[in-house]
């Protein structure tokens, strides 16, 4: 499991200017540290990290199975109006789409990402909007992957 998270995270990190990436949700006791975990040099308050949600196990036909895993990818940008920073989030969030799409089997980690009835490809967008983050207005976006593989 940790072969196709290390995959996602180096999947993310090909896209220009995305921030901070880490393979997991980053916790401190306080919020300074906690926004020091997201700073990106250079780009303020800018970053993801990449859960594991869920996992099933389907389609046995002995001795083999499929193992679909959800992730999720978490992110957040902080505010800046001036320079439409919404605009700049957006289409990261697109160069990510884009950047998956391009990586389908996470570098041979994965049979694909995908679900195999067709019903979902890709890098899916769940959610966008206002969040607050370490005491600071960002953009978030929580997006899902999901991944196949035979057992």
């Amino acid at each position: 499991m940790s072969a196709i998270r290390d995959a996602i995270v180096a999947t993310m990190l090909t896209v220009a200017n995305i921030g901070r990436v880490q393979p997991y949700e980053r916790y401190a006791k306080g919020l300074d540290q906690l926004k020091d975990f997201y700073q990106a040099p250079g780009l303020g308050l800018r970053g993801w990290f990449v859960r594991r949600i869920a996992i099933a196990e389907r389609d046995r036909i002995l001795p083999r199975s499929n193992e679909y895993v959800r992730w999720r990818i978490q992110g957040m940008q902080a505010f800046d109006d001036a320079n439409a920073s919404e605009l700049v989030f957006d289409g990261l969030i697109e160069d990510l789409r884009d950047a998956f799409r391009a990586n389908d089997t996470l570098s041979g980690t994965v049979s694909q990402c995908a679900l195999p009835d067709g019903s979902e490809a890709g890098l899916q967008l769940l959610d966008c909007g206002p969040v607050m983050f370490a005491g600071v207005l960002c953009h978030g976006a929580r997006l899902q992957l999901t991944t196949q593989r035979l057992l």
